[in-house]
Protein backbone atom coordinates (compact mmCIF):
# COMPACT_ATOMS: atom_id res chain seq x y z
CA UNK A 1 0.00 0.00 0.00
CA UNK A 2 1.16 3.38 -0.48
CA UNK A 3 2.15 5.79 2.05
CA UNK A 4 1.75 9.00 0.36
CA UNK A 5 2.76 12.46 0.79
CA UNK A 6 0.50 15.94 2.17
CA UNK A 7 2.26 17.74 -0.88
CA UNK A 8 -0.07 15.83 -3.02
CA UNK A 9 -2.70 17.64 -1.34
CA UNK A 10 -1.07 21.15 -2.87
CA UNK A 11 0.30 20.18 -6.21
CA UNK A 12 -1.49 17.09 -7.65
CA UNK A 13 0.29 14.44 -9.26
CA UNK A 14 3.58 15.87 -7.30
CA UNK A 15 5.35 13.85 -4.47
CA UNK A 16 4.38 10.82 -2.31
CA UNK A 17 4.31 7.34 -4.20
CA UNK A 18 2.17 6.28 -7.38
CA UNK A 19 -1.30 6.02 -6.07
CA UNK A 20 -1.04 8.80 -3.61
CA UNK A 21 -0.28 11.07 -6.77
CA UNK A 22 -3.19 9.10 -9.20
CA UNK A 23 -5.36 9.55 -6.22
CA UNK A 24 -4.34 13.48 -6.29
CA UNK A 25 -4.41 14.14 -10.36
CA UNK A 26 -7.73 15.42 -11.72
CA UNK A 27 -6.47 14.24 -15.48
CA UNK A 28 -5.01 10.97 -17.00
CA UNK A 29 -4.29 9.90 -20.09
CA UNK A 30 -6.90 7.73 -21.66
CA UNK A 31 -9.80 8.91 -18.87
CA UNK A 32 -12.31 9.34 -21.52
CA UNK A 33 -12.46 5.57 -22.33
CA UNK A 34 -12.28 3.93 -19.33
CA UNK A 35 -15.06 3.02 -16.61
CA UNK A 36 -15.60 5.27 -13.77
CA UNK A 37 -16.97 2.40 -11.90
CA UNK A 38 -15.46 -1.40 -12.24
CA UNK A 39 -15.91 -3.69 -9.66
CA UNK A 40 -15.06 -7.61 -10.13
CA UNK A 41 -16.44 -9.83 -7.98
CA UNK A 42 -17.02 -7.72 -4.73
CA UNK A 43 -17.43 -8.90 -1.56
CA UNK A 44 -18.15 -7.20 1.89
CA UNK A 45 -18.10 -9.11 4.75
CA UNK A 46 -18.28 -7.86 8.13
CA UNK A 47 -17.52 -9.86 11.30
CA UNK A 48 -15.80 -13.24 11.32
CA UNK A 49 -17.10 -16.40 11.98
CA UNK A 50 -20.61 -17.77 12.74
CA UNK A 51 -21.47 -13.57 13.19
CA UNK A 52 -19.89 -13.26 10.18
CA UNK A 53 -22.99 -10.64 8.50
CA UNK A 54 -22.02 -11.08 4.11
CA UNK A 55 -23.67 -7.63 3.02
CA UNK A 56 -21.96 -7.99 -0.53
CA UNK A 57 -21.72 -11.16 -2.25
CA UNK A 58 -19.52 -10.96 -5.14
CA UNK A 59 -21.21 -7.89 -6.81
CA UNK A 60 -20.02 -7.52 -10.73
CA UNK A 61 -20.93 -3.56 -11.93
CA UNK A 62 -19.51 -1.91 -14.46
CA UNK A 63 -20.68 2.18 -15.16
CA UNK A 64 -19.26 4.01 -17.77
CA UNK A 65 -18.72 7.39 -18.26
CA UNK A 66 -21.79 9.95 -18.61
CA UNK A 67 -24.06 7.12 -17.11
CA UNK A 68 -27.01 8.05 -14.56
CA UNK A 69 -27.26 4.80 -12.35
CA UNK A 70 -30.29 4.40 -10.09
CA UNK A 71 -29.48 1.81 -7.54
CA UNK A 72 -32.43 0.66 -5.16
CA UNK A 73 -32.91 -2.28 -2.89
CA UNK A 74 -35.25 -2.72 0.32
CA UNK A 75 -33.31 -2.35 3.96
CA UNK A 76 -31.04 -4.99 4.24
CA UNK A 77 -30.29 -5.47 0.18
CA UNK A 78 -26.34 -4.39 0.86
CA UNK A 79 -27.43 -1.20 -1.22
CA UNK A 80 -25.81 1.43 1.25
CA UNK A 81 -22.53 -0.99 1.99
CA UNK A 82 -22.67 -0.90 -1.75
CA UNK A 83 -22.33 2.78 -1.84
CA UNK A 84 -19.87 3.10 1.04
CA UNK A 85 -17.56 0.94 -1.41
CA UNK A 86 -18.36 3.01 -4.12
CA UNK A 87 -17.32 5.93 -2.19
CA UNK A 88 -14.36 4.84 -0.77
CA UNK A 89 -15.88 4.83 2.51
CA UNK A 90 -15.20 1.36 2.90
CA UNK A 91 -12.88 -0.95 0.74
CA UNK A 92 -13.92 -4.36 -0.18
CA UNK A 93 -13.40 -7.09 1.68
CA UNK A 94 -12.32 -9.69 -1.82
CA UNK A 95 -12.25 -9.04 -4.95
CA UNK A 96 -11.40 -5.75 -6.99
CA UNK A 97 -12.93 -1.93 -7.09
CA UNK A 98 -11.37 0.17 -9.95
CA UNK A 99 -12.47 3.98 -9.44
CA UNK A 100 -11.53 5.86 -12.46
CA UNK A 101 -8.79 3.16 -13.38
CA UNK A 102 -7.18 3.25 -9.76
CA UNK A 103 -7.24 0.05 -7.77
CA UNK A 104 -8.51 1.66 -4.50
CA UNK A 105 -8.06 -1.90 -2.57
CA UNK A 106 -3.91 -0.95 -3.63
CA UNK A 107 -4.51 2.19 -1.52
CA UNK A 108 -4.04 3.41 2.24
CA UNK A 109 -6.20 6.07 4.18
CA UNK A 110 -4.06 8.89 2.79
CA UNK A 111 -4.57 7.86 -0.68
CA UNK A 112 -8.80 7.13 -0.25
CA UNK A 113 -8.74 10.63 1.74
CA UNK A 114 -7.38 11.93 -1.64
CA UNK A 115 -9.59 9.72 -3.68
CA UNK A 116 -12.85 11.28 -1.69
CA UNK A 117 -11.83 14.83 -2.39
CA UNK A 118 -10.56 14.96 -5.70
CA UNK A 119 -12.35 11.67 -7.55
CA UNK A 120 -16.11 11.75 -6.17
CA UNK A 121 -18.51 14.36 -5.01
CA UNK A 122 -20.88 13.44 -2.29
CA UNK A 123 -24.21 14.49 -2.01
CA UNK A 124 -25.73 13.45 1.59
CA UNK A 125 -29.97 12.81 2.33
CA UNK A 126 -29.16 15.50 5.34
CA UNK A 127 -27.57 17.88 3.10
CA UNK A 128 -24.30 18.24 5.71
CA UNK A 129 -24.08 21.98 5.76
CA UNK A 130 -22.30 23.78 7.94
CA UNK A 131 -24.72 25.81 10.32
CA UNK A 132 -24.44 29.85 10.04
CA UNK A 133 -22.09 29.54 7.67
CA UNK A 134 -22.84 30.96 4.02
CA UNK A 135 -23.69 29.47 0.63
CA UNK A 136 -20.85 30.17 -0.80
CA UNK A 137 -18.52 29.26 1.98
CA UNK A 138 -20.19 25.82 2.22
CA UNK A 139 -19.39 24.82 -1.45
CA UNK A 140 -15.95 26.14 -1.28
CA UNK A 141 -14.85 23.30 1.64
CA UNK A 142 -13.87 20.36 -0.59
CA UNK A 143 -11.11 22.99 -2.27
CA UNK A 144 -10.01 24.22 1.14
CA UNK A 145 -9.27 20.86 2.17
CA UNK A 146 -7.08 20.52 -1.25
CA UNK A 147 -5.71 23.60 -0.28
CA UNK A 148 -6.87 25.55 -3.90
CA UNK A 149 -6.21 29.54 -3.96
CA UNK A 150 -8.94 31.41 -2.32
CA UNK A 151 -9.46 33.12 -5.24
CA UNK A 152 -10.14 30.39 -7.40
CA UNK A 153 -11.92 28.83 -5.23
CA UNK A 154 -14.11 31.57 -5.22
CA UNK A 155 -14.54 31.37 -8.72
CA UNK A 156 -14.99 27.82 -9.05
CA UNK A 157 -18.05 28.00 -6.27
CA UNK A 158 -19.75 30.75 -7.71
CA UNK A 159 -19.93 29.10 -10.76
CA UNK A 160 -21.01 25.94 -9.63
CA UNK A 161 -24.10 28.19 -7.51
CA UNK A 162 -24.77 29.56 -10.89
CA UNK A 163 -24.89 26.17 -12.56
CA UNK A 164 -27.40 24.91 -10.02
CA UNK A 165 -29.46 27.96 -10.47
CA UNK A 166 -28.25 29.50 -6.78
CA UNK A 167 -26.35 32.52 -7.85
CA UNK A 168 -29.16 34.73 -5.89
CA UNK A 169 -28.44 32.70 -2.70
CA UNK A 170 -24.67 32.65 -2.13
CA UNK A 171 -24.99 34.95 1.17
CA UNK A 172 -27.50 32.43 2.37
CA UNK A 173 -26.96 30.11 5.91
CA UNK A 174 -28.64 27.14 5.54
CA UNK A 175 -31.18 27.83 8.28
CA UNK A 176 -32.22 30.56 5.12
CA UNK A 177 -32.68 28.03 2.90
CA UNK A 178 -35.06 25.90 1.51
CA UNK A 179 -34.70 21.84 1.43
CA UNK A 180 -34.61 21.92 -1.83
CA UNK A 181 -32.07 25.49 -2.39
CA UNK A 182 -29.93 23.53 0.89
CA UNK A 183 -29.65 20.15 -1.67
CA UNK A 184 -28.51 22.70 -4.69
CA UNK A 185 -25.92 23.97 -2.36
CA UNK A 186 -24.78 20.49 -2.02
CA UNK A 187 -24.85 19.48 -5.21
CA UNK A 188 -23.19 22.52 -6.32
CA UNK A 189 -20.63 21.38 -3.76
CA UNK A 190 -20.07 18.20 -5.16
CA UNK A 191 -19.22 19.31 -8.38
CA UNK A 192 -16.44 22.14 -7.22
CA UNK A 193 -13.02 19.58 -7.71
CA UNK A 194 -14.64 17.94 -10.89
CA UNK A 195 -15.13 14.87 -9.89
CA UNK A 196 -15.10 11.35 -11.62
CA UNK A 197 -18.36 10.07 -10.21
CA UNK A 198 -21.45 12.10 -7.99
CA UNK A 199 -22.68 9.51 -5.86
CA UNK A 200 -25.92 10.65 -4.39
CA UNK A 201 -27.27 8.50 -1.10
CA UNK A 202 -31.06 9.35 -1.25
CA UNK A 203 -30.58 12.60 -2.16
CA UNK A 204 -34.62 13.41 -1.99
CA UNK A 205 -34.91 11.53 1.14
CA UNK A 206 -35.76 15.02 3.06
CA UNK A 207 -37.47 16.73 0.43
CA UNK A 208 -41.28 17.67 -0.26
CA UNK A 209 -42.51 16.71 -3.61
CA UNK A 210 -41.91 20.13 -5.26
CA UNK A 211 -38.33 20.23 -3.71
CA UNK A 212 -37.62 16.84 -5.15
CA UNK A 213 -38.28 17.80 -8.60
CA UNK A 214 -35.59 20.88 -8.45
CA UNK A 215 -33.16 18.18 -7.13
CA UNK A 216 -33.84 15.80 -9.59
CA UNK A 217 -33.93 18.38 -12.51
CA UNK A 218 -30.29 19.62 -11.47
CA UNK A 219 -29.24 16.15 -11.55
CA UNK A 220 -30.99 15.63 -14.92
CA UNK A 221 -29.12 18.87 -15.76
CA UNK A 222 -26.05 17.27 -14.65
CA UNK A 223 -25.83 14.18 -16.64
CA UNK A 224 -27.15 15.78 -19.59
CA UNK A 225 -23.87 17.96 -19.44
CA UNK A 226 -21.87 14.31 -19.49
CA UNK A 227 -21.71 13.84 -15.63
CA UNK A 228 -21.54 10.12 -14.29
CA UNK A 229 -23.87 10.03 -11.61
CA UNK A 230 -24.72 7.20 -9.03
CA UNK A 231 -27.90 7.55 -6.86
CA UNK A 232 -28.64 4.83 -4.28
CA UNK A 233 -32.62 5.13 -3.60
CA UNK A 234 -35.81 3.38 -2.73
CA UNK A 235 -37.71 6.22 -4.28
CA UNK A 236 -39.28 4.74 -7.85
CA UNK A 237 -40.00 8.62 -9.01
CA UNK A 238 -36.19 8.96 -8.26
CA UNK A 239 -34.99 6.11 -10.72
CA UNK A 240 -37.36 7.09 -13.46
CA UNK A 241 -34.97 10.12 -13.75
CA UNK A 242 -32.06 7.60 -14.46
CA UNK A 243 -30.92 6.16 -17.36
CA UNK A 244 -30.62 2.37 -15.91
CA UNK A 245 -31.87 0.78 -12.51
CA UNK A 246 -29.41 -1.24 -10.76
CA UNK A 247 -31.57 -3.65 -7.99
CA UNK A 248 -30.27 -5.32 -5.02
CA UNK A 249 -31.15 -8.18 -2.54
CA UNK A 250 -29.78 -9.70 -0.18
CA UNK A 251 -26.38 -8.69 -1.41
CA UNK A 252 -26.24 -9.53 -4.81
CA UNK A 253 -27.48 -7.28 -7.88
CA UNK A 254 -30.83 -8.80 -8.81
CA UNK A 255 -31.78 -6.61 -12.04
CA UNK A 256 -30.02 -4.27 -14.13
CA UNK A 257 -31.67 -2.96 -16.72
CA UNK A 258 -32.02 0.65 -18.88
CA UNK A 259 -34.91 2.64 -17.82
CA UNK A 260 -36.84 4.08 -20.91
CA UNK A 261 -36.20 7.69 -21.20
CA UNK A 262 -34.86 8.67 -18.21
CA UNK A 263 -37.17 11.27 -17.78
CA UNK A 264 -41.07 10.45 -16.31
CA UNK A 265 -43.90 11.79 -17.73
Amino acid sequence: MSTGSDDALVAPGLGGEASTAQAASSEEPGAGSRPVIDLRQVTKTYGSGDTAVRAVRGVDLLVERGEYVAVMGASGSGKSTLMNVLGCLDVPTTGQYLLDGLDVAEMDEHALALVRNRRIGFVFQAFNLIPRTEALANVEIPMAYAKVPRRERRERAMAALELVGMADRVHHRPNELSGGQQQRVAVARSLVMSPSLVLADEPTGNLDSESTDEVLAVLDQLNGMGRTIVVITHEDHVVRHARRRVEMRDGVIVADEPVGAGVPA
